[in-house]
């Protein structure tokens, strides 16, 4: 049986194909083509050829739609329990973060509301903080683990995030993070713990629950030596690398996971020069958090012309996490990184469809071509740079996720 088909028209597309002669990738009178969950062809309305639209099983009016990839979030903290909104107001009434931390908070106070959690519990709190990014747009969501820091808790939070995969029409990766903190079982043994995160990744990547690896490699996280045994045991697996990298010191993160060709390299205000050149060698894409950097209130940007001049390709996400970042809004994120980190509007939608895709090691999705998966949003929009410029609103009218219109 032939996969159905269908014709998408009146839309202008901006398919975000790298190299486009035209801003965005843009087409201003575009059709897509999409066979059964793939796209089967793209591009102006006048070279559609006559078999195609004649062999079509439905035709669909855009309505004069604004057609983009679907949106990917691809750096999640999506799956804990629990928030933080008390140390957030204690913080602003005078706490040290040390305070609050010494008194049991900060991410200890996560990883025991995330452990004290039952996986349906867990799976209702996140399933709201999907929605919100559904209702953006977003079709495919990295959810990390790490606050469950003990195998039956990292295990039930990738669970949790397989779930969140399974129920909703959104694409999820998963990604293993135990070397996020040390928990307190393991106070002064950070070596020892390390030796527990490589027995949990060998048996969560047994039983399909992983599908990269990432660590927190920092002064208040894990060493680079501790880091780089983590990065060996992923590679033995097969498994791509990710890394929380530079971002409140110079750790040389960077240049350790961009030897071992990690995907990616996140956060980064504080990455130096032979960061971006050990990243631009190794083909590894700069994943940007604004979210983070206003709630933190940092100072220190990351070195975006630097990233750019070296041909680093930059992916922007919500880092939605109770700590850092609790925002489940991507649309925000992209108005933050042009006003906060000076990327341009193109950039910034390059930076959470094609250059996501190239952070989740993914080679299917993030541009309208033909051959990839038919995610893509429907937008009430004139100009792609309004996905930028008009932050708190939400102009998405349709969905169509792996060939389905939802």
């Amino acid at each position: 049986m032939n996969s159905p088909t269908s014709v998408w028209l009146n839309c202008k597309a901006a398919t975000m194909q790298a190299g486009s002669v035209q801003p965005y990738g843009l087409i201003e009178d575009a059709a897509l083509v999409v066979n059964g969950s793939v796209l089967q062809w793209v591009g102006p309305r006048r070279d559609l050829s006559a078999d195609l639209l004649a062999n079509n099983t439905q035709t669909i009016d855009a309505k004069g739609a604004l057609i983009t990839p679907g949106l990917i979030d691809c750096h999640t903290h999506l799956v804990y329990g629990g928030n933080r909104a008390g140390e957030f107001e204690q913080r602003l009434n005078g706490a040290s973060y040390e305070d609050i931390a010494k008194a049991g908070g900060g991410i200890a106070s996560t990883v025991k509301a995330t452990r004290n959690a039952t996986e349906l519990e867990l799976a209702s709190q996140s399933t709201h903080r999907l929605l919100s990014l559904l209702a953006e747009g977003v079709t495919t969501i990295e959810i990390k683990s790490g606050y469950g820091l003990a195998l039956e808790h990292e295990r039930k939070m990738l669970r949790v995030a397989r779930s969140l995969g399974a129920a909703h029409p959104v694409s999820v990766q998963t990604t293993f993070l135990g070397a996020h903190a040390v928990p307190p079982e393991f106070a002064d043994r950070s070596d020892d713990y390390v030796d527990a995160v490589l027995d949990m990744l060998a048996l969560l990547h047994i039983e399909g629950l992983v599908d990269a690896v990432d660590a927190f490699c920092e002064r208040i996280g894990f060493s680079l030596a501790q880091t780089e045994r983590i990065f060996a045991a992923a590679k033995l697996q097969g498994l791509p690398i990710k890394l929380h990298a530079e971002q409140l010191s110079d750790s040389g993160g960077a240049q350790l996971a961009a030897r071992y060709h990690a995907i990616s390299c996140d956060h980064l205000e504080w990455l130096s020069d032979d960061g971006v050149q050990a990243m631009a060698l190794a083909g590894t894409t700069a994943v940007l958090l604004p979210g983070a950097f206003y709630f933190l209130r940092e100072t220190r940007l990351p070195p975006v012309a630097k990233l750019r001049s070296a041909g680093v390709a930059m992916a922007i996400s919500s880092d939605c996490n109770p700590g850092s970042s609790p925002c489940t809004s991507l649309l925000l994120m992209l108005n933050m990184a042009c006003t906060l980190f000076r990327l341009t509007p193109e950039e910034s939608l390059a930076g959470v469809t094609r250059n996501a895709a190239r952070a989740l090691g993914l080679n299917d999705r993030g541009v309208l071509a033909p051959g990839l998966r038919a995610d893509f949003v429907l937008w009430d929009v004139k100009s792609p740079a309004e996905l930028s410029y008009a932050f708190g609103s939400c102009p998405r009218t349709q969905t169509v996720f792996n060939g389905a219109v939802l």
